[in-house]
Formats: C-alpha cells, sequence, structure tokens
C-alpha cells in the first residue's frame, strides 16, 4: 500500500542549517569572548579591539554577491560544504597565530596581523552560509512553514551564544583562548561531514516522499533549487534592478539596521559585562546566556506566529510586518539600560531587548517570500551584504564610542535607535510584500 502521509524530510534539512549556522556564529562568538583576554596580551586599546572584531565582516560583504551568484549557478551542496571546510581550518589557524605574540616580531603587531587576516579570509569564506539557507529554505519549504524554518536557522545567532558563551569563556579561562578556537576547527570539520551526507536536492533526496514533495509544492515551495544550478548570469544591470526595486530597498535598509543589533550583541555585549558590571571572563559568557537564551526564543516565536497569521488568512504583508515592529519596539528597550545600575535590572532589561530583536528578526523569511525564481542565492547575497555593513561600521563606531567617552552610554542609544530606523525601513518604504518576476525586473524568465 502506498505511503500517503507526507515524510519530514524538511525538518532534518532544517536541523542541519540550524546545526551549522549556529557553529558559523559560534566562530563570531569566540573572539568576542576571548578578546577579553587577548586585548591583554596584545595590547589593545578599544579602537583596536573595534577593527579586530569587525574584520571578519569585511570580506563577508564583499564576498556576498559572488557567493550567492555562485550558490544559484553551481549548487548549495557543493559551495556551502567547501566553505564549512575552509572556515573550519581557519578557525584552527587563529588559534596558531596567538603563538606569534612574544616572538622577536611581535613588536611590529604581526600576531595582531596575522589574527585580522584570518578573520578577512573567514569572513570571506562563510560568505555563503546564510543566503544558502535562503536558498534551502525556499526550496524545502512551503509558505505556511517558512516564517517557522526561516525563524529557527536565523535564531542560530542566539543560540550560538547560549552554546559558546559559557563554553568557550570556561576553556579560555582554564585552558586559554589559543584552544579555543582549535576545538572550534574540530567542530567545524565534523558538521562538513554531516552536510555532504545529508543534503539533497528535494526530488532527490533518498528519505523524502511524493506526499511531502507535493505538499511543499502545493505549499508554494521551489523545489528544483535546492542545490542545481539555475539564475541568469551576474551582471551589475541586475543587482542594481534588485537594488533599486522599492520593497527591496526597504528590506536592505531594514536588515542594516537589524544586523547593527546584531553585531552589538556578538562583539561588544561580553566587554560591556566586563568593563561596565565588572564580571570575570567565564561569568561575562555566562550571562551572555540569558539574553541569548531569550533572543532565540523571540526568534523562534516570531518565525510561529508570523506564519500562524497566514494560516489564518492574514496577508503576507501583515504577517511579516507585524512581528518586525513589534520586536523591534521591545529591542529599542536596551536605552533604559542607560537608566539603572543593578546588575539584574540590566541583564533583564537586554534579555527583553534580544528578545523583541529575535522576534523582528523575519528579513531571510522575507526574502524566501520576495525573491524572483532562480535568483534566490544572488537576492539573498545582496540582501546580506546590504545587512552585514553593519557588521563592519557596528564594531568599529562603538570602538571609538567607548574609547572617547570611557563608557558605553552613547553606544546603548545608537543600537537604541537604529532598531527605530528598522520599523521605519519595513513601515514607510517597503509596501506590500510579494513575490517577484524576472518579468517585474525587466528580464526574461529562467529555464530549469
Amino acid at each position: 500500500m502506498p505511503e500517503t502521509r507526507p515524510t519530514k524530510v524538511r525538518f532534518l534539512i532544517l536541523a542541519a542549517l540550524f546545526a551549522i549556522s549556529s557553529f558559523s556564529y559560534g566562530d563570531r562568538v569566540v573572539l568576542s569572548i576571548t578578546s577579553i583576554a587577548f586585548t591583554r596580551d596584545l595590547h589593545l586599546n578599544a579602537i583596536q579591539l573595534g577593527y579586530l572584531l569587525s574584520g571578519f565582516s569585511w570580506a563577508y560583504v564583499v564576498a556576498q554577491l559572488p557567493s550567492g551568484y555562485m550558490l544559484d549557478r553551481f549548487g548549495t551542496k557543493r559551495i556551502y560544504g567547501t566553505a564549512i571546510i575552509l572556515w573550519s581550518l581557519l578557525a584552527a589557524a587563529v588559534g596558531f597565530a596567538g603563538y606569534l605574540h612574544g616572538t622577536i616580531i611581535a613588536n611590529l603587531g604581526t600576531a595582531f596581523v596575522a589574527i585580522f587576516g584570518l578573520r578577512l579570509l573567514s569572513g570571506l569564506v562563510q560568505a555563503p552560509v546564510f543566503p544558502g539557507n535562503g536558498r534551502v529554505v525556499a526550496a524545502w519549504f512551503p509558505s505556511t512553514e517558512r516564517g517557522m524554518a526561516s525563524a529557527i536557522f536565523n535564531s542560530s545567532q542566539y543560540f550560538s551564544v547560549v552554546i559558546f558563551g559559557p563554553l568557550m569563556g570556561w576553556v579560555a579561562s582554564a585552558y586559554g583562548w589559543k584552544q579555543c578556537f582549535w576545538l572550534l576547527g574540530l567542530i567545524g570539520l565534523a558538521l562538513a561531514a554531516f552536510w555532504f551526507r545529508i543534503i539533497y536536492d528535494v526530488k532527490a533526496h533518498p528519505g523524502v516522499n511524493a506526499a511531502e514533495i507535493e505538499k511543499i509544492e502545493q505549499g508554494g515551495g521551489l523545489c528544483l533549487i535546492g542545490t542545481q544550478s539555475a539564475g541568469p548570469r551576474l551582471t551589475w544591470d541586475i543587482v542594481f534592478r534588485l537594488f533599486g526595486t522599492r520593497m527591496l530597498f526597504g528590506i536592505y535598509l531594514g536588515q542594516y539596521c537589524i544586523v547593527t543589533l546584531t553585531w552589538f550583541f556578538l562583539s561588544w555585549f561580553p566587554i560591556y559585562l566586563h568593563q561596565v558590571l565588572h564580571m570575570s571572563l567565564p561569568k561575562a559568557g555566562l550571562a551572555s546566556a540569558l539574553p541569548a537564551f531569550c533572543g532565540f526564543a523571540g526568534g523562534v516565536l516570531g518565525g510561529i506566529t508570523s506564519d500562524r497569521l497566514i494560516a489564518a488568512g492574514k496577508s503576507v504583508t501583515l504577517a511579516r510586518k507585524l512581528p518586525i515592529v513589534l520586536g523591534m519596539t521591545c529591542a529599542m528597550s536596551i536605552m533604559l539600560c542607560n537608566l539603572v545600575t543593578s546588575t539584574t535590572v540590566v541583564i533583564a532589561l537586554m534579555s527583553i531587548a534580544f528578545f523583541g530583536k529575535g522576534f523582528g528578526a523575519l528579513g531571510w523569511t522575507v526574502i524566501s517570500d520576495t525573491s524572483p525564481k532562480g535568483m534566490v542565492g544572488l537576492n539573498g547575497g545582496l540582501f546580506n551584504l546590504c545587512g552585514n555593513i553593519a557588521g563592519i561600521t557596528t564594531p568599529i563606531f562603538i570602538g571609538y564610542l567607548v574609547q572617547r567617552t570611557g563608557n558605553f552610554r552613547i553606544a546603548l542609544m545608537f543600537v537604541g535607535i537604529t532598531a527605530l530606523m528598522a520599523i521605519i525601513s519595513y513601515v514607510v518604504i517597503t509596501g506590500p510584500i510579494r513575490r517577484l518576476t524576472p518579468e517585474d525586473l525587466g528580464l526574461a524568465a529562467p529555464t530549469q
């Protein structure tokens, strides 16, 4: 008797995306946690630390468009899997670069330059991760589950802090900061093997049945783009056409604002806990876990809420924008930390702020909803490029603010105001949310 109930292979795929994305963000979290130790070793001030924390994002931003194009042309499985292997090796290399300190050439800043260079390379090879996630979700999930799926992989940024913050804080304190990066390298290589074993195009996966394929297709899943080549050639004309669309421009700008909050949390939050609340390295890693967990819970709940609004018959525009507005409103509470001195109250306010940030971080869901068929990777790359410019500007700008003022007051105001700007971007600029077609951009439809 043939199977009639859909299999649930798509959720196994989602688990793979979540695990690997958590590791990807863990690579960034570890630098922030260990910076409390290596700033002493390398004698860095706040401005220098800001540049080092931003090093990843310089190359990450530059590589977004090429990586999105490569995903569309050569397939997610090969490009993404190769990236995991490369960044695992680069993470381990950061630990070895630390041994340059104390050598005869250390006075020339060689350790700093080596670590900065390795972070640049790491950003370069990690560029396909989130555009690749967006591509896989667009392929494997119907629209009624896409918000949940995107929210789960996007919430990996918080889960990585929950796991890697306390773990790496302890490892750095007990064994040294270099060992943290070696451990990351080993974890990454194991995840690369998992990726190559589990990821297939939807219709080629050995575990999926016809009922699940039908469910995905009828729900708007783009089954044929998971790992197959598709899409037009990359040209600046296509890039400008995407960027010149009012809806996408509003989404890109909103993502820049939202990622500003992310990078404060990933780069400066443990340092804030250490310098302002006077926590030790292990305690700072542990204390960062509660706001991170709240961000993770907010991210999952925001995606589920959005999907339920769609299932209830609400428009995609309302279902996606309402959680964003509510979430960013909560995120603005980060500014209230300037008014209190209690450690408990500060952690509570940070938890509310990052719950809101997670609840409203539906950008990847919106990209899955709006990308023209055959251009999910390219549009996701452009979206991620715009968002992660904040990964360059935020660590550096906050570094200057902290160095010049000697405190985090203006820095927290800056982060809160960007949450308000995210609301304005989605409410005023973006307009109705719908899937674009190549014809909307004046292009011929891609062949599959």
